[in-house]
């Protein structure tokens, strides 16, 4: 059936295209559906390149979009019959019904069972974007998260037929997670790593928000959806019982005074709460008088030579120096902590210097502070910049290589584009195995870039997709997708 395949690789789209939001072109405004027309709207200026990209993504047959082009308005396809209709000087819009003779009798669910053949697969993403997160629901059992399984409970509904949650857990399938009935409502445990999931409930066929949770936001499609954290941090202060007001804040919270308030315990105060992976500085508020942490023994000055606590989510990473065993104190500075020149003090080993240091995911430029003279890591060949601005380059979990097998005997190749705001002078590549190389961490999405070979700009020769820019030279086109 065509038509459900249509309309399968458009849901499909819609979804994609919340990870692509540096797409040209947006899956969203392409395709809609509309009192029961499959609707597309084509722009007359689009690039053969862009018309391919359309083509792939909604399996469109390329013989209808030249036909569209070509000015005709009534066009056949197979069994399928467009009509095309100028609606102002570039934009063109195709539509055909999306209930033919041979799929009449489709029903909902069917249409749901088939959108999860292409979107149903194991997954557990989460929203590696967000910083930090605390939950806000009104019912206390609504949502309960322990040893790494999700209990979400939805009270009332008694009627309902069948209930299911449907989130970026599960890539927004329709039925893949039902929930359990209960005496007051429904139930489903879901094994979920700590993080941020956007989700909705579906009761009947009707998608909502659920009703307990306060904390909602925009999806793509412009609804709301629900969000929430699965917990992966407890603040504590024990004591100060008599406190009025206790709040933590930090780093992660742009150290807003205003903090986060924390809740009495029978021993004190707490805050359960989501934090990225990463390091962090923080400190607490007690009715307004900040302290740091007593039950924590890591303490670093800032800028200003204030204390602070300090608390590593993840896995470190352990930065080395090797050698200047006469140097007094070396310092690790970097864009991962705002390039604070006092704060991460590297420890004296036998062999040189070292210190683990939790950052998440990215692309990081550091140095070292040997007695005060700044200077690059020697152990590590990536760089970025030049001269004096030149800094060591580290891809922390990098999911993607830039290679250039040609060009051996060129002097430098710079990898830029719109991953570094087209930086000159960023990403210098290495030569390696017989080809320049260059690892890199990218968030799911599409990017465009060109490589820098001895001052001359080229495309990928090895990557065929490329799009045309505002000058008519074209850049190459990457697609970033998410992990599984």
């Amino acid at each position: 059936m065509k038509t459900l395949a249509y309309l399968t690789l458009w849901v499909v789209a819609l979804m994609f295209s919340s990870l692509t939001t540096q797409a040209q072109l947006d899956p969203e405004k392409v395709c809609r559906i509309d009192n029961g027309q499959l609707i597309f709207t084509l722009n007359l200026k689009w690039t053969e390149k862009e018309k391919k990209e359309i083509s792939i993504l909604f399996d469109l047959d390329s013989a209808l979009i030249a036909q569209v082009y070509s000015g005709k308005t009534s066009i056949t396809i197979g069994n399928e019959n467009w009509k095309a209709k100028k609606l102002q000087a570039n934009l063109v819009e195709l539509s055909k019904a999306v209930q033919t003779k041979a799929d009449k009798n489709i029903k909902a669910n069917d249409l749901f069972l088939v959108i999860d053949s292409w979107t149903n697969f194991p997954g557990n993403t989460t929203e590696s974007t967000a910083i930090y997160g605390v939950n806000n629901f009104e019912v206390s059992n609504a949502f309960v998260y322990s040893s790494n399984t999700a209990k979400f409970y939805l009270p009332g509904y008694k009627s309902a037929q069948k209930v299911y949650i449907s989130g970026t857990f599960n890539n927004w399938s329709t039925t893949q997670t039902p929930m359990k009935p209960t005496g007051n409502g429904w139930m489903i445990d879901l094994k979920l790593k700590p993080g941020k999931y956007a989700y909705k409930f579906i009761a009947d066929g009707r998608w909502m928000t659920d009703p307990s949770n306060k904390l909602r936001e925009r999806g793509d499609a412009g609804a709301y959806n629900s969000v929430v954290y699965c917990y992966n941090h407890l603040f504590e202060l024990k004591g100060y019982k008599n406190a009025r007001k206790v709040v933590v804040t930090g780093n992660f919270y742009n150290w807003n005074p205003r903090g986060l308030a924390m809740n009495p315990t029978s021993d004190g105060w707490s805050l359960p709460m989501y934090l990225r992976d990463g390091t962090y500085a923080y400190k607490f508020l007690v009715d307004g008088d900040w302290m740091t942490d007593p039950a924590n023994k890591e303490l670093r000055a800032d800028a200003s030579d204030n204390m602070n606590s300090f608390i590593g989510i993840g896995e470190p990473y352990l930065f080395k120096l090797d050698g200047f065993i006469t140097t007094k104190k070396v310092v690790l500075t970097g864009s991962f902590n705002g390039w604070n020149e006092n704060e991460l003090v590297m420890n004296k080993t036998a062999k040189g210097w070292q210190l683990p240091y939790v950052v998440s995911a990215g692309n990081y430029e550091y140095k070292f502070i040997a007695d005060g003279k700044w200077m690059i890591d020697p152990a590590n060949p990536f760089t970025s910049g030049s001269g004096d601005t030149q800094n060591s380059f580290i891809a922390l979990k990098a999911n993607h290589i830039f290679e250039l097998s040609q060009s051996l005997n060129a002097k430098s190749v710079i990898v830029t584009g719109s991953f570094n705001g087209w930086n000159t002078q960023g990403y210098r590549m290495i030569k390696q195995g017989g080809k320049w190389i260059l690892p890199i961490y990218l968030q799911p999405g599409k990017y465009t870039y060109k490589f820098i070979v001895d001052d001359n700009w080229i495309l990928d020769p090895a990557n065929k997709l490329y799009e045309q820019n505002e000058y008519s030279t074209n850049n190459s086109v990457l697609w970033v997708e998410p992990a599984k």
